[in-house]
């Protein structure tokens, strides 16, 4: 694609011109929404425009009134409680909870600085361990170099 200097040029001056028309005109409508223009290329209705899409002021109050709706069905009308909602503690439960836990807290201060005996975590080396693995690598390492040398 070979496009001269004076194309270019002439292009940008026709996007100049586009922009001003355009921003005179969001003058002139004071900031009206916008509907979509015709002059735009058709998309299929699967593929996103990336514009937002555009309601009536009627069909917005609609919209608006029926989520209050929803929000207020969620809510509960007037002085009905709310449903309890899985997985959420009731005021006794977590005052129970916090007793035990003080309990539990308060046992292991008592106990004092006695700890659990420290075991090896699970799959670390002892000191022996380490050092056969280290005389195994050595060895390998060795046995590399001679065939190396050959």
């Amino acid at each position: 694609m070979d496009i001269s200097v004076k194309d270019l040029q002439e292009a940008i001056s026709i996007r100049q011109q586009i922009d001003n028309l355009e921003r005179r005109l969001t003058s002139l409508l004071r900031g009206a929404p916008q509907r979509p223009t015709a002059s735009t290329a058709p998309t299929p209705p699967s593929a996103p425009t990336g514009r937002a899409r555009y309601f009536s002021p009627t069909t917005r109050a609609k919209l608006s009134a029926a989520a209050r709706a929803r929000w207020a069905r969620r809510r509960g009308t007037g002085g009905a409680t709310p449903a309890k909602t899985k997985g959420q503690l009731t005021p006794a439960g977590r005052r129970r909870l916090s007793e035990l836990m003080k309990a539990r807290w308060a046992a292991r201060r008592k106990a004092g600085g006695k700890q659990k005996a420290s075991s090896p975590k699970k799959g670390a080396l002892t000191p022996a361990g380490r050092r056969r693995l280290s005389e195994l690598m050595k060895a390998r390492w060795a046995a590399r170099r001679k065939a190396g040398s050959k």
